[in-house]
C-alpha cells in the first residue's frame, strides 16, 4: 500500500536553475556578480548569531521599511520568500477550482506554469509578440468567466523586453475589475525607458485594486542566496497573501539583510548603473557581429536562437561560459563583471560561433 499523491503532479515540469560548473563562468542565473552591500554583509553576520530564535512571522519591520519606501501603508506590503513563493500564495488566494483560469505570457518566468499546476488551476499561454514582447491585447482577449489571475513580467524574463506604461494602462483598462493582474516587476531596478515611458507598477496600482507588484532583493540587491521578495497591493490582497503564507518562510538573516539593503539603496544605485552600461556594451557588440539581440530592460541579454538553442549553450559551454539555454527558443545571457563578459563576447562574436549568427 502506497500513499495517495495527486496524479497530476507527474505532468508538472521541475523548475530548471541555471547550470554550475567550477571551472565555468556562470551567466546562467540573473544573479549579481556583486556580493551583499557591505551594511548587509554585518546584518547578516549579527543576524545570524540570532538563529536559533525564530523569526518575526509577521515580518514586521521590514514591511514597515517598504511601506516607508515605497509611501504605501504596511497594510499594503506582503514579504515572501522570494517572489516567486508569492507567485504560488497568489494562485492559492485566486483559485480555487481546477476550471479557474491563469494566463501568462509565453514565453515568461520559468515558474508561472509550474505555480499555476500546484495550484490545481488552468494555465493559459500566450505567445510572444514577434519583437519578443507580451501580446497584451491577446492576453485581454484571453480573458474568460473563468480566468482569475493574470502574470505580466515587466520586464519579461528571459527576453528583457519591456512595455512602458501607456501600453501597460490600455491592457489593465480592458482587464475585468475582479480579475487580479500580477505585474511581476522583478528586474524593476534595471529598467531605463524614458521617465514618460517608464512604468512603476507600485504607482499604477494605487488607483487600481486589482493589480497586485511583486518586486524582490534577489537580483539588484544582490540577496538571492536569502530569498526576499514582497509584494504591494490592496490590503484585502496582502491579507489574504497572509493568511497562506508557509509561517517562518523569511528567516531572520534575510530580513535583516533586506532592511540594511534599503537603508543603502543609493550605493545600491551606483553599481547597478555599472551593470546596465555592460548591458548595452554586451548587446551592442553583439549587434555589431551579427546577432539578433532585442533591446533589453533587466539584467540579461537573450538571443532568439529556436532550434539551434541548446547547440548553441553546449558550444558556449566548451568555451567556459554557462548561458541559460530554453529549446526550442532561445538563450538568456546574464550580464556577469566584464572579464567575464568578454570571455561571452569572445565566443559568440568568433568563428566557433559564426554558424549561429
Amino acid at each position: 500500500m502506497r500513499a495517495h499523491i495527486r496524479p497530476d503532479l507527474a505532468t508538472i515540469p521541475a523548475y530548471v536553475p541555471g547550470r554550475n560548473h567550477p571551472d565555468a563562468v556562470k551567466l546562467a542565473s540573473n544573479e549579481t556578480t556583486f556580493g551583499p552591500l557591505p551594511s548587509a554583509a554585518k546584518a547578516i553576520a549579527e543576524a545570524a548569531e540570532q538563529a536559533n530564535r525564530y523569526p518575526d512571522n509577521q515580518v514586521t519591520e521590514l514591511r514597515t521599511a517598504l511601506a516607508g519606501f515605497l509611501d504605501v501603508s504596511v497594510a499594503q506590503v506582503a514579504v515572501g520568500c522570494g517572489s516567486v513563493a508569492l507567485c504560488q500564495e497568489l494562485v492559492q488566494i485566486t483559485c480555487d477550482a481546477p476550471t479557474d483560469e491563469v494566463v501568462f505570457a509565453w514565453r515568461s518566468f520559468e515558474a508561472y506554469p509550474i505555480v499555476t499546476q500546484v495550484g490545481n488551476a488552468t494555465a493559459v499561454p500566450v505567445p510572444l509578440t514577434e519583437g519578443h514582447l507580451h501580446d497584451l491585447d491577446t492576453m485581454a482577449a484571453a480573458v474568460t468567466e473563468r480566468t482569475k489571475l493574470i502574470f505580466v513580467c515587466n520586464p519579461n524574463n528571459p527576453t528583457g523586453t519591456a512595455h512602458g506604461r501607456a501600453e501597460l494602462e490600455r491592457f489593465l483598462d480592458r482587464v475585468p475589475a475582479h480579475v487580479l493582474v500580477v505585474l511581476d516587476e522583478a528586474y524593476y531596478e534595471y529598467l531605463r525607458l524614458t521617465p514618460q515611458t517608464r512604468p512603476d507598477g507600485v504607482e499604477i496600482a494605487r488607483t487600481r485594486p486589482n493589480v497586485v507588484v511583486l518586486r524582490t532583493f534577489s537580483k539588484a540587491y544582490g540577496l538571492a542566496g536569502l530569498r526576499v521578495g514582497y509584494a504591494v497591493g490592496d490590503p484585502e490582497v496582502i491579507t489574504a497573501l497572509l493568511k497562506v503564507h508557509i509561517p517562518f518562510s523569511v528567516n531572520r538573516v534575510a530580513q535583516a539583510a533586506a532592511i540594511a539593503s534599503l537603508e543603502a539603496r543609493g550605493e545600491l544605485l551606483d553599481r547597478t548603473e555599472l551593470l546596465v552600461a555592460e548591458r548595452g556594451r554586451v548587446r551592442s557588440a553583439l549587434l555589431a557581429a551579427g546577432c539578433a539581440v532585442p533591446p533589453s530592460e533587466a539584467n540579461f541579454v537573450w538571443l532568439p536562437l529556436g532550434a539551434r538553442t541548446v547547440e548553441f549553450a553546449e558550444a558556449s559551454a566548451a568555451a567556459g561560459v554557462l548561458v541559460r539555454p530554453f529549446a526550442g527558443d532561445g538563450v538568456r545571457v546574464t550580464i556577469g563583471d566584464p572579464h567575464e563578459n568578454d570571455q561571452f563576447l569572445a565566443f559568440a562574436t568568433g568563428p566557433e560561433a559564426a554558424p549561429f549568427r
